[in-house]
């Protein structure tokens, strides 16, 4: 898994207890798939991953790179406060997603 700088603020923000239930969901959703905890946005190429603690829903948003290891790339985190997740923050995710893979095929990254 990588994390880009705003993923990691992001992380680095919550209070101790969100951030080790954060980290708990991640690292169960790379062994165990789990739909509750790690799933596909509709009509995008993000993903979504879910983390629910003490009534307070924390999002990440990630892509997947598939070019030559498997690398899931999270993008950035947000606090979730309705059903459907905000358009705003998908098109963020899809600018990171674009930039990430435009950096990688002029070797920069």
């Amino acid at each position: 898994m990588v994390y880009t700088d705003e993923a990691m603020e992001f992380i680095n923000s919550l209070p101790t207890k969100a951030k080790e239930k954060v980290a708990y969901n991640i690292s169960k959703s790379m062994v165990i798939p789990d739909s509750e905890l790690f799933k596909k946005l509709e009509g995008t190429e993000i993903w979504e991953f879910r983390t629910l603690y003490d009534g307070i829903q924390y999002r990440m948003l990630a892509f997947w790179d598939t070019e030559q290891e498997t690398v899931v790339v999270a993008t950035h985190g947000f606090i979730k406060k309705t059903q459907k997740t905000p358009a705003k923050e998908i098109a963020r995710a899809e600018a990171m997603r674009r930039a990430y893979f435009n950096d990688k095929k002029q070797n920069r990254i």
